[in-house]
């Protein structure tokens, strides 16, 4: 196909995942707020928990919308998948949304093992945005002139 008619699908891309770093970083900063009145024994203000769950639900959703984007794109460009390192580094940011979603979920007294394991998804999740997005630059320079 002829690639003006991608750059609708590369620009949605492009601000989604812009969006999804602005809103990683306020779920970091909701995330850390919780954890850190939690610890003090302090309670937290009302709406900050749901916040957080809806800010984690928004980012799911992006993900998923940037999955789809970048499977359609690839498919609709080259005729096939797994031309760059760029697949398997965004399929592993989706599975690790996946895990910290189910994770986020699982959370409760009856079992603390979740929040544990929600932390080191996000945390090992930033590693992998880092790699899915210095692959996604060598993408786009593939669509530029």
């Amino acid at each position: 196909m002829d690639l003006p008619s991608f750059l609708w699908l590369w620009r949605i891309a492009a601000w989604s995942m812009g969006s999804l770093l602005v809103i990683y970083t306020s779920l970091a900063a909701t995330g850390i707020t919780v954890r850190r009145l939690r610890q003090r024994s302090r309670p937290y203000p009302i709406w900050l928990r749901p916040l957080h769950l809806l800010l984690g639900g928004v980012a799911l959703c992006l993900v998923l919308v940037l999955m789809t984007i970048g499977i359609v794109g690839t498919l609709g460009y080259y005729g096939s998948l797994g031309h760059s390192s760029h697949l398997p580094a965004g399929l592993t940011v989706v599975a690790l949304f996946l895990g910290s979603a189910w994770s986020a979920s699982r959370i409760s007294a009856e079992r603390p093992w979740a929040r544990s394991l929600h932390v080191k998804l996000n945390l090992t999740l930033l590693i992998a945005l880092g790699g899915v997005l210095l692959t996604g630059w060598n993408v786009v320079q593939k669509y530029l002139p």
